[in-house]
């Protein structure tokens, strides 16, 4: 009888272990497949969006820190401008600050400029080359006349850019534009760029030995050796006739450094006149536009001082009471007329004379060399008499001024006062005449009062006073 029942396959052995084993496996890889599929998708996936993000956070950034940017340049800019305006408050301060250091710098350099010790040192300065520089000036003359245009020159470039400074500081400047200075930068023109030209030496040599040498004279020079001031208007105005003599009469070979001799061995009197006055003229209206004209308000209003302005207040000289005497609508072409004349009437010595004698020319120097001389001898007289005569008032007044605090015991001081005033009376001290000429240069004397002299041979009152305070 066939049997029904399936066969149930064995549990054990090889072929029950395989057929399980089978399905596992196939299960096991089915499910692994499955999963591995979905793992790549979620990664696909994740992949996409956290690209997406990221660039999402970097563009946020990037916009942020845009953002910060101009918050952090608008907060600088906010704090540059605070600190700009601090910084300019501050650096106004420093400047006030250092404008006030200085002037009381510069005020304490001028007080102590013009102190006692500092105006004697410079005093005895002065003296000192000015003294020198007349000893090689005459040594040159006899010895090595040749470098006598050389010391003209060196002596010209120190002295007149001193006194430019000096006047533009006590705005006496336009007092530079006068004829005498026009003249000797025309010297120096002639003896540095043209000496051939025989037209610039006759115009140079007869304004030297006309005006300028005259005016030794006129604006009574004076040989006062510790006085810069006087000094270098001597200098200006003798050393040009000083230098065109020696060149004229006294250079040896002065036809190879001068050529223009060669063709001047004599002066044509009309010739002579019309090159120097030509320049004069030149001078005259250059004058007249840019001064008189351009310049009118500052000089009638007293801010600036010119010759004819000075000259104009000098009440005692003849000039002065002259130009007073025109009326004021006519005084200034009557003065440009008067300057005319006499340029033209003081250069005819040099024309006449001058050019062709060397004994002549020699004693026209010597000549205005003694008027300086003799004006400096009537400053120095006149200054030292008037010191004299303020000590003597200075004794007085303290002498009357203890008398006064001793009342009770006058005997003593009466005394004294009376032995004072025997010392003092009109008998013992020096005459000095009221119309003595006190020599001058420039406005120094009218504007300043008189220098501080000092001297050896000055009165000394120490033992007077000594003696008087034990009598009292």
């Amino acid at each position: 009888m066939i049997n029904s029942r399936p066969i149930t396959p064995p549990l054990n052995g090889s072929g029950g272990k395989n057929y399980f084993s089978d399905r596992i496996e196939r299960f096991k890889r089915e499910d692994m497949t499955d999963w591995s599929s979905a793992f790549t998708l979620l990664d696909t996936m994740e992949t996409f969006f956290d690209s997406h993000v990221d660039l999402l956070q970097r563009k946020l950034q990037r916009h942020s820190d845009r953002l910060k940017l101009k918050a952090e340049e608008a907060l600088k800019m906010r704090d540059f401008s605070a600190a700009g305006d601090q910084i300019a408050e501050n650096f106004e301060k420093e400047v006030k600050s250092f404008k006030l250091k200085v002037s009381s710098r510069m005020t304490k350099l001028a007080s102590s400029w013009q102190s006692a010790k500092v105006v004697r040192t410079r005093e005895k300065i002065s003296f000192f080359f000015g003294v020198m520089s007349l000893l090689f000036s005459a040594l040159m003359f006899g010895l090595a006349p040749e470098w006598v245009h050389i010391a003209y020159t060196v002596q010209g470039l120190y002295l007149l850019p001193l006194r430019a400074y000096i006047y533009k500081k006590r705005a006496w400047h336009y007092f530079l534009f006068d004829l005498c200075y026009y003249v000797t930068i025309l010297n120096f023109v002639y003896i540095w760029f043209f000496p051939g030209s025989p037209a610039l030496l006759v115009a140079c040599y007869c304004l030297s030995h006309g005006s300028l040498a005259s005016a030794v004279i006129t604006w009574r020079n004076s040989l006062v050796f510790h006085d810069q001031d006087k000094v270098t208007s001597l200098f200006v105005h003798i050393y040009g006739p000083f230098s065109f003599t020696v060149i004229r009469h006294f250079y040896p070979n002065a036809e190879q450094r001068f050529p223009a001799l060669r063709e001047l061995p004599h002066l044509n009197p009309l010739h002579a006149l019309v090159l120097s006055g030509g320049l004069y003229l030149v001078w005259q209206l250059l004058y007249w536009k840019f001064v008189l004209i351009d310049r009118r308000e500052k000089i009638e209003s007293g801010q600036r001082t010119t010759s004819m302005s000075w000259m104009l207040n000098n009440k005692r000289g003849v000039i002065g009471k002259a130009l007073c005497s025109i009326p004021p609508n006519t005084r200034i072409p009557a003065f440009m007329f008067g300057q005319l004349i006499y340029s033209v009437v003081t250069e005819l010595p040099a024309v006449y004379l001058l050019y062709d004698s060397p004994f002549w020319s020699g004693a026209f120097l010597i000549f205005i060399f003694s008027v300086s001389v003799w004006n400096s001898g009537g400053f120095y007289i006149e200054v030292f008499g008037r010191k004299f005569e303020r000590e003597l008032e200075a004794l007085r007044k303290e002498l009357a001024e203890s008398a006064q605090t001793r009342s009770g015991r006058s005997s003593p001081t009466d005394d004294s006062t009376s032995t004072l005033s025997r010392l003092t009376s009109e008998d013992n001290l020096p005459s000095f005449s009221p119309n003595s000429d006190s020599s001058h240069s420039s406005p120094t004397l009218d504007s300043h009062p008189l220098p501080n002299i000092e001297s050896g041979s000055e009165p000394n009152f120490d033992g007077l006073q000594m003696k008087t305070k034990k009598d009292q």
